[in-house]
């Protein structure tokens, strides 16, 4: 599974300890959801379509407040990656329940993610929890064929050393990375540490944004995915970083 949320420094939990997380009591206009409802929500849902789960992690952040995890698939037949289920939760108010389908690359463990959520219903009194889980997996089906498509695309297109720089210091100002990572990012990319992304292809140039990623916390692994998503427009819209908003390649 993903180092995204194995890392130093990071909580990595197991189903039996997010259920005793401790869920806050509800107001009149605020109800939150139990992050071990979320999980078994999509669990039961993702298993009643068929699809198995080969592999799950969680993480807890800001003192169990946040919650991120990833469910990988087993039913992919792409020979370079399977397809995966991200998900996060808050008891803080500060996120919405969230879903979000993504491709967890066989050779090196890494995560690239589609669009950023397809769940956005802030937790009231109407949240119909499995109402909205089973249409965000219908959802999540044209994600995967959008994100498959995408990365495929992004094999086609080589990246020069120059244009590697002036992406990965625009990706930090975006917020992706923090700049200390910058000169990380370009050394994975020029000496990457699996020979399959030895091609300096825009492929290739995300890997070594994630391979970078696997080392922060699950909270700041989740900002630089979505921001990752659309500077390299795996959600199917025009990338940012190839498409002259950012660099004319």
């Amino acid at each position: 599974m993903s180092g995204l949320l194995l890392h130093c420094g990071s909580q990595y939990v197991g189903r039996e300890e997010i259920a005793r997380v401790p869920t806050p009591a509800s107001t009149a206009s605020w109800h939150p959801v139990p992050h071990y409802k979320v999980i078994e929500t999509v669990s039961d849902a993702v298993q009643s379509r068929g699809w198995n789960i080969a592999d799950e992690q969680y993480g807890l952040a800001r003192s169990g407040q946040k919650l991120f995890g990833v469910m990988r698939l087993g039913n992919s037949k792409h020979p370079e990656w399977s397809r995966a289920i991200g998900l996060r939760n808050s008891h803080d108010m500060t996120i919405a329940v969230g879903l979000a389908a993504g491709l967890n690359c066989f050779v090196c463990d890494n995560l690239c993610f589609g669009a950023s959520t397809v769940i956005k219903r802030r937790h009231t009194s109407r949240f119909d929890l499995l109402s909205l889980v089973s249409g965000a997996l219908d959802t999540l089906v044209e994600e995967f064929i959008t994100l498959e498509l995408e990365a495929d695309n992004l094999k086609l297109y080589e990246v020069t050393p120059d244009i590697a720089r002036i992406a990965a210091v625009h990706a930090a100002e975006s917020g992706a990375i923090p700049s200390c990572d910058i000169l990380e990012v370009l050394n994975e990319f020029e000496h990457p540490r699996h020979k399959e992304f030895a091609e300096p292809s825009r492929w290739s140039f995300l890997n070594a944004f994630t391979e970078v990623s696997k080392k922060y916390s699950p909270g700041r692994a989740d900002v630089c995915q979505r921001k990752l998503t659309r500077l390299f427009g795996l959600d199917g819209m025009p990338s940012v970083l190839w498409d002259g908003k950012a660099i004319d390649a």
